[in-house]
């Protein structure tokens, strides 16, 4: 599942560095529910957090598409959530 892990924060670090202006405050970490799904986190500064929500959520939203659609082909259920503050 490791592989797995760092695949979708991977995936979800390369969609989100180049919208932000900040690339250095860019930090994705994943852990594990007791369910078994796997919660990614997005931590970007304050100042491009809108970039990355994009207008009416489309940009997070798709985001979240993007990695459920590459973790459901393991079989492995993903949440990704923009962590603010």
């Amino acid at each position: 599942m490791a592989e797995t892990s760092s695949g979708i924060v991977e995936l979800v670090r390369v969609i989100v560095e180049p919208l932000v202006d900040d690339v250095d405050a860019v930090e994705v970490t994943s852990t594990f529910t007791n369910d078994g799904c796997e919660l990614v986190e997005i931590r970007v500064a304050a100042d491009d957090a809108g970039k990355v929500i994009g207008r009416q959520g489309r940009v997070i939203k798709s985001i979240r598409v993007l990695a459920r659609a590459a973790a459901c082909g393991n079989g492995n259920a993903v949440e990704v959530e923009l962590v603010e503050g």
